[in-house]
């Protein structure tokens, strides 16, 4: 029996003449530095790091094959040798290393967001305000060289293969459903003829890259839209592109059009392995699994049961480069865990910025954002062990200063302990697992449940000190406020009584997150840790139920009505601004939050100004008319304030302080921010 902590993980994978060292993918995720001056050397060393940190394959974000298959109007694109030549660096760097790489071939169809888009029928996307061009047959044929050309150029700029992006609703995926292909050429009607696009464009590449050369087909297995394909057009098309010579099937899921979230933390962790392992069998070539895959504890047991014979694993490198080599090690406790927020991946990608990674800025910033040794160590006292705290003093630790970090709780984390709470990021708990190995890994001292004063730091000889205490909730000034029946959002999320029904005042993120808490609990809020798949069975289920998906027929049909138990309480929200609530929420996951609301109820009231509050509810005005609310509980998430009395205090002894975290802008709970401060502030004193 195998002494390794994850036998099937690491167990070696023969691609045609390629031996992969394990069976893990890191799937394509566009960094936005494909474009940008001097983001191929960034490129390069972002994809270095993560071959030593034990990576044996790594699929890039997409390139397209020609100009109108472009994402956007400056997306990056592969026509030309001169273009393949600035591919050499990111070749070189992952071959310098020991690992491989395949370049992912992408074309946007009607997902282009520039005035060229082309798709198989002039069928607009819902969600994009353009309209595609129809593809001639003539232009469907060059779109096909485009494809062959692009793959040969990769093999000339030394990728080892190439990932063909069949899913997501990208043109191949478009082809291939009835949806978005209305012709009646050769190229559309019937499976077989939808089919023809990807099988053709698979063959001739192979016929033109020969037998050696790694042919990954991305293959959308449950399209999760009206119109899309059925579970036997799916396995018809995965024997097809494999007789057509692919290596490997990787799995995609869902439409970017779809309405049920896949990658987002609220989806319990393998929650989508199941659509793999039904092609389990169907075809002789390995599968991929993939979405929410983000520790080896997961990936091993879905290796166990069956679902595939391999998992990607694309944003989990983001947040920790050495992943692999924690896994194989049996140490996965020191692992840096992706906890699908988006926040600084996809809402950046879909915002046309570089991508980072909440938990770990330095993702897409190796060569800028470097930490090395410090030269001169210090004494450095950090107050609060929120994110910007606990990054800021466990990078002053790794640089090799000699840190002390006060914490007025008897637990790390700050307001992490409260985002816990709230159903979708359980998460969090992992971040907060992980930066308490990294405070004993880098020699932090911890000095829990101590309020430090102004006074004891100025004595304590420390050459540094921040101050990352946070924010203080804010009050409005509201006739009534003080009553007993107003909760602040810290009580209520810490499991202060709240009746059934409630009114929120104000829609940001932390009312968003409120609401979604109380929606899921009874008179008090538990914590709940992440739910995995094997630990939890009936999570996924649940989730499913949620979404309205049945996993017979969603796959082509969309989403059903949901299974939604009735919620425990009615809510109603309120905003000062007019315009839509919850307009500052993420980019690719405020639709999520506020489905989530909408399925269970929540009214939601912009404009609205507070005239008072008392023991039988409160009254508002909307364009100057009254309403009154008959609620039980009115919780305050009306913002922040930042806590800066130490600062203050602190000046006033004429002690300078670094300022960081919420206590240096507490516009809303941000982590992202707070992380990336404290990060960089640590690097450099």
């Amino acid at each position: 029996m195998s002494t390794k902590p994850f036998p099937l993980l690491f167990s070696p994978l023969q691609l045609g003449s390629i031996t992969l060292p394990n069976r893990i993918l890191m799937g394509s995720m566009h960094l936005g530095l494909e474009e940008v001056p001097g983001g191929m050397e960034r490129l390069a060393a972002f994809y270095a790091e993560r071959v030593r940190g034990g990576v044996g394959l790594i699929v890039t974000g997409g390139i397209s094959p020609n100009d109108e298959g472009r994402l956007t109007a400056g997306a990056a694109v592969l026509d030309s040798a001169e273009e393949a030549e600035r591919h050499r660096v990111l070749t070189s760097a992952v071959h310098a290393e020991g690992g491989r790489i395949a370049m992912q071939l992408l074309h946007a169809g009607r997902y282009a967001a520039h005035p060229g888009l082309v798709a198989p029928s002039p069928i607009q996307a819902p969600i994009s305000p353009l309209t595609p061009r129809e593809l001639s047959d003539a232009e469907v044929e060059q779109t096909i060289d485009d494809f062959v050309r692009a793959a040969e150029l990769a093999r000339e700029a030394g990728y080892d293969g190439v990932e063909i992006m069949g899913s997501e609703g990208y043109l191949i995926n478009q082809f291939v459903a009835a949806r978005t292909n209305e012709r009646s050429d050769r190229w559309g009607g019937d499976f077989e003829r939808r089919a023809a696009f990807p099988v053709e464009i698979v063959r001739r590449i192979r016929e033109a890259t020969g037998p050696d050369f790694v042919i990954i087909y991305r293959l959308s297995m449950f399209d999760l839209v009206p119109g899309g394909s059925t579970q036997e057009e799916v396995e018809a098309l995965a024997i097809l592109v494999e007789a057509a010579g692919a290596s490997l099937i990787n799995t995609g899921i869902g439409w970017h059009e779809a309405r049920v979230p896949t990658i987002a933390g609220s989806v319990p962790r393998g929650a989508f392995a199941w659509v793999t392992r039904r092609l389990m069998g169907i075809v002789g070539i390995p599968l991929v699994t993939t979405n929410r895959i983000n520790t080896p504890e997961v990936a091993e047991q879905l290796l166990a049961d069956g679902c595939a014979d391999m998992v990607s694993l694309a944003r989990p490198f983001l947040a920790d480069p050495r992943f692999v080599a924690k896994a194989e090690a049996g140490e996965s406790r020191r692992i840096n865990t992706c906890i699908g927020c988006n926040q600084a991946c996809l809402d950046h990608t879909f915002s046309g910025r570089p991508v980072s990674c909440l938990v770990n800025p330095r993702a897409g910033h190796e060569t800028e954002l470097v930490i090395g040794p410090a030269l001169e160590r210090k004494r450095i006292a950090v107050v609060g062990s929120g994110p910007a705290g606990l990054a800021c003093a466990t990078t002053a630790g790794e640089r090799g200063h000699d840190v002390t970090l006060f914490e007025a709780d008897e637990r790390i984390g700050g307001q992490l302990n409260l985002a816990v709470r709230v159903p979708g990021k359980g998460e969090f708990f992992e971040t907060m697992r992980y930066f308490g190995v990294r405070l004993e890994e880098t020699g932090v001292k911890l000095r829990l449940g101590h309020r430090v004063t102004a006074e004891e730091l100025a004595a304590g000889g420390f050459a540094e000190i921040v101050v990352a205490t946070g924010v203080h909730p804010r009050v409005p000034e509201v006739p009534g406020i003080d009553g007993a029946n107003v909760v602040g959002y810290v009580d209520a999320l810490r499991g202060a009584p709240v009746g059934a029904r409630v009114a929120i005042m104000g829609s940001g993120a932390i009312g968003f997150d409120v609401a979604e808490a109380l929606l899921h609990a009874g008179p008090g809020l538990e914590l709940e840790p992440p739910r995995d798949p094997d630990a939890d069975p009936g999570a996924i289920g649940e989730f499913l139920r949620d979404w309205g998906v049945d996993p017979e027929t969603s796959g082509a049909n969309g989403p059903g009505r949901p299974d939604i138990a009735p919620p425990p309480r009615s809510i109603v929200m309120l905003q000062r601004k007019a315009g839509k609530p919850g307009a500052g929420l993420g980019k690719t996951t405020g639709w999520i939050h506020r489905a989530e609301l909408a399925k269970r109820g929540v009214q939601m009231i912009p404009g609205a100004s507070y005239l008072g509050i008392d023991p039988a509810g409160m009254t508002i005005a909307v364009e100057g008319a009254e309403q009154r609310l008959d609620v039980d509980t009115v919780v305050l998430c009306a913002g922040q304030e930042p806590a800066r009395e130490l600062a203050d205090e602190l000046m006033g002894l004429g002690i300078a302080a670094h300022v960081i975290g919420g206590a240096d802008v507490a516009a809303e709970l941000d982590a992202k921010r707070a992380i990336d401060q404290g990060t960089r502030l640590a690097a450099r004193i």
